[in-house]
């Protein structure tokens, strides 16, 4: 479990979190999502440590990580896996040596114990046999994505972070990383983060859903309660194309 409390950011005299409280399950996919410039991409960073909070704590399992000295740090690493947006795999290496990066830098297995977890996790994430000896650029955005969702699993982390990874991916194959992500947070019980501005998504995997605004947390809930959320940002915001306002009108009419 992930609690974050009062958090707020500033650069310079800017403040783009703005105090607020959330928390995230384990076992859950929580969804953040919000318009460009809402903070999306900096609370996230904040979670994982890329930056510090100005103020506020991020608690992992009860522990605050902003007091977090470099060992304890180098730790939580460990236990984080994260789906970088654009995937950000490395094009001097194969897929097999993209996905044992994290094993090893936080691991002391060995050379071939490190390959053969590795090759596990591609066959879960369904890598044909035949791929992994090709490189990112021999092969396609969406199986460049099944690639970084290995590499950021391998590690069996925690924690599961990912940041717009249906971006660029057609809707077909955005559904099936969708999935993927989905039932690989329920198969290990992974306390799962993702940043999306793919309706799709929230309607497909959203057990927890974290709308910001502003640098506020305007509103929270599940894929269920945001289709009839009577808050006029989230309205505006889930029914800004006319299915989605089509949608919204046939719930109503089902409430009446």
């Amino acid at each position: 479990m992930i609690e974050v409390k009062e958090i707020r950011k500033s650069f310079d005299t800017v403040e783009v979190l703005k105090g607020f409280s959330v928390a995230f399950e384990k076992g859950n996919v929580s969804l953040i999502i919000g318009q460009s410039g809402s903070g999306k991409t900096v609370f996230l960073k904040n979670l994982i440590g890329l930056l510090t909070p100005t103020s506020g704590k991020i608690l992992y399992e009860g522990d605050n990580m902003v007091e977090f000295d470099y060992a304890e740090k180098q730790r939580l690493r460990s236990e984080i896996g994260v789906v970088f947006q654009g995937s950000a795999l490395y094009d001097t290496m194969n897929i097999v040596e993209n996905v044992k990066f994290p094993l090893d830098m936080f691991s002391t297995m060995s050379n071939a114990d490190a390959e053969k977890r590795a090759r596990e996790v591609l066959d879960r994430v369904e890598i044909a046999k035949t791929a992994l000896k090709k490189y990112p650029s021999e092969i396609s955005g969406g199986m460049q994505k099944r690639v970084a969702i290995a590499r950021a699993i391998v590690n069996n982390p925690k924690y599961l972070f990912a940041d717009e990874p249906n971006s660029g991916l057609d809707p077909k194959t955005a559904l099936v990383i969708d999935q993927l992500i989905y039932d690989i947070t329920k198969e290990y019980n992974t306390t799962t983060v993702v940043n999306t501005h793919d309706m799709n998504s929230v309607m497909e995997i959203g057990d927890h859903i974290v709308f910001l605004k502003n640098g506020f947390l305007e509103w929270e809930g599940t894929k269920d309660e945001i289709l009839v959320a009577d808050n006029p940002n989230v309205i505006d915001f889930v029914y800004s194309s006319n299915l989605f306002k089509k949608l919204r009108e046939a719930l109503l009419k089902e409430k009446e």
